[in-house]
């Protein structure tokens, strides 16, 4: 009876949900032992948003209660709290919380900040939640920072974070001819990486300002491998809500350049598209003026397409990029490819064949063939860098 008692206690215990994936992934911003001490003494910029939290405070809070003298707050694309549109311009301004200034990176003028505003500043401090795919705008504020701090001459730190979509690299390398806001360096286009091993990469690539290395550290996560299911604590931008629609990001983004909607303006963002001239179609959507989509693809239009929230996670992400949705919405419409797309496809995808094999009529399946050795160069060339095991 005992013996049997014992077995059933065993059981329990290796069925336990509590031990299953027990190690607690901890975010390198929650380290204070590691970076406070680094920092003591220094002017510091931070490059945050409202996913830089740890518990729920905000990084910014936990450094200036650990003494540290932050003098400025660098914000990306979405601003400092995270609730413009993408791609809506952001003014500088001050935090009203801390009385900090906040200097714009996303103003819609240039990518490198003011003189004066990097005078008053020793080191840069990164601290915001990526997703993993290239033209997500997040690294590339990043990017264009750790070229500021080469040319001032002031040091850089990332407190890392993990990656969503760290479990595999898919998609064309960037080609640098295409080189825009919403792709800075030659990554594939799900490149795996978290943004601490991008600025590695970036520094020993030579990839940075006339091929120079900023003093660069980070404070890395631990708990972490790149097959860890991190589900974030926080949306990251305003229609990026949750992680079906993270995992369906490296699919759907590409009707950005189209006349698709992708569900901006609904409840669903990234995770349906439509539109009103599509047939054969029982779903069907209107976009409408809301928060993060004041002026959606298809406003106040009856779009019919495709509901994709009953996929499941494990499919999405076993899939990697399927283009097959866009090329469901190509023929269904019709249009010539020119009417289809926009040049900003090419800037998404990175490739500027990849157009022209869907108007000559290659499959989802041909076209990723295309990029096999991209990912295959690439994954060989991260290597280096990587901080947590594959």
């Amino acid at each position: 009876m005992n013996n049997l008692k014992s077995i059933f206690i065993l059981f329990a215990i290796l069925c336990s949900p509590i031990l299953i994936n027990a190690e607690r992934i901890i975010v390198g911003a929650e380290r204070t032992d590691e970076y406070v001490p680094l920092l003591k003494g220094k002017r510091i910029a931070i490059l945050s948003n409202h996913t830089g939290m740890i518990g729920d405070k905000h990084t910014l809070d936990v450094m200036l209660e650990n003494g540290l003298n932050v003098t400025t707050i660098f914000s990306p694309e979405h601003g400092f709290r995270g609730k413009a549109d993408a791609g809506e311009h952001v003014s500088s301004s001050v935090d009203g919380k801390t009385g900090i200034p906040i200097a714009s990176l996303y103003d819609g003028k240039k990518r490198m900040p003011a003189k004066d505003v990097m005078d008053n500043i020793d080191i840069i401090v990164t601290d915001i939640q990526d997703v993993g795919l290239r033209y997500y705008t997040y690294y590339c504020t990043m990017a264009d920072l750790m070229n500021a701090a080469i040319t001032y001459g002031k040091e850089f730190m990332v407190l890392d974070r993990p990656n969503p979509n760290g479990m595999y690299v898919d998609g064309p390398i960037l080609d640098m001819k295409y080189e825009s806001g919403v792709g800075r360096l030659p990554l594939t286009v799900v490149h795996g990486m978290t943004l601490g091993e991008i600025a590695m990469m970036a520094n020993g690539e030579g990839w940075l300002k006339e091929g120079k290395q900023v003093p660069l550290t980070v404070i890395p996560c631990e708990g972490y491998t790149h097959q860890s299911r991190y589900e974030l604590p926080i949306a990251p931008s305003p229609n990026l809500r949750d992680m079906k629609a993270i995992y369906l990001y490296a699919s759907t983004c590409y009707f950005e350049a189209t006349p698709v909607s992708l569900g901006r303006g609904t409840d669903s963002p990234f995770k349906i598209y439509g539109h009103p001239d599509m047939t054969g179609c029982d779903f069907s959507f209107t976009p409408r003026s809301v928060d993060g989509a004041k002026n959606p693809p298809q406003l106040n239009k009856k779009c019919y397409g495709r509901d994709l929230r009953n996929l499941e996670d494990e499919d999405i992400i076993k899939a990697g990029i399927n283009l097959e949705y866009l090329l469901d919405a190509y023929h269904n419409l019709k249009l010539p490819t020119d009417k289809f797309f926009r040049s900003f496809f090419e800037k998404l995808i990175g490739d500027g064949n990849i157009r022209t094999m869907i108007e000559q009529g290659a499959t989802a399946k041909e076209i990723k063939a295309t990029w096999a050795d991209d990912v295959a160069k690439f994954k060989e060339q991260r290597k280096p860098y990587l901080l947590y095991a594959e």
